[in-house]
C-alpha cells in the first residue's frame, strides 16, 4: 500500500525514493554582457579552446540566475544585476556529456568605469574581450553561436527563447 500525507515520514521517504530515480539535468548559465557601443563580452577559458559568453555551470540545487551571478563574481569579481532570461537551450546528450539546460540571461550594458576594472578574477579564465556582434558570433563554437544568435533576437523583441540543440521550436514567436 502507497502511504499517504497522513503519514509523514512514510509519505517523505516514499518521495525520496521517487526522487532518487528521476533524472538529474545539468545546468549552464550564461550572461549577455554589452558595452555602451553594443559590443558584447566574451571570455576565454583556460581548460577548454575557444571563447565563451561568461558564466558557468550551476552547482547542485543552485538556480540558473544564482549561477550566473556567482560565475561572474567568481570569475570576472563583477556583481550584476540580470534583467531578464533571453533563452533557455536543451543540448542533446553528446560526447561524454548528458542532455543539459543551457539558459543565458540580459546583463545589460556595462558602463565604462566598470569594464576598466574588469580583468581574469580566477585561473579559469585566461582572457576576455568586448566583441562587435559579427566577430563575437564568428568567435563561438557552432552550438553557442547558435544560442547566442537567438539571444541576441530575444534581447531586441524582449521575448525569452526556449530552444533545442541552438533550434528554435516551430512554435516560437521569433522565428
Amino acid at each position: 500500500m502507497r502511504p499517504t500525507p497522513a503519514d509523514p515520514e512514510a509519505w517523505n521517504a516514499y518521495l525520496a525514493e521517487g526522487n532518487a530515480t528521476q533524472a538529474r539535468k545539468r545546468v549552464s548559465a550564461d550572461v549577455l554582457l554589452r558595452d555602451e557601443q553594443g559590443r558584447v563580452l566574451l571570455v576565454k577559458p583556460t581548460y577548454k579552446p575557444g571563447w565563451d559568453l561568461p558564466g558557468g555551470m550551476a552547482e547542485a540545487n543552485e538556480s540558473p540566475d544564482d549561477a550566473a551571478r556567482r560565475e561572474l563574481k567568481e570569475e570576472l569579481g563583477l556583481d550584476v544585476t540580470l534583467h531578464g532570461l533571453l533563452v533557455v537551450d536543451w543540448v542533446p546528450p553528446h560526447g561524454p556529456w548528458d542532455d543539459q539546460l543551457a539558459f543565458i540571461f540580459d546583463g545589460g550594458v556595462l558602463s565604462a568605469d566598470r569594464i576598466s576594472a574588469l580583468s581574469p578574477s580566477d585561473d579559469e579564465l585566461g582572457d576576455l574581450h568586448f566583441f562587435t556582434v559579427g566577430h563575437a558570433a564568428d568567435a563561438l563554437g557552432l552550438r553557442l553561436r547558435h544560442r547566442f544568435q537567438r539571444s541576441l533576437m530575444a534581447l531586441t523583441c524582449a521575448i525569452p527563447e526556449f530552444l533545442h540543440d541552438g533550434t528554435p521550436m516551430g512554435w516560437s514567436r521569433l522565428s
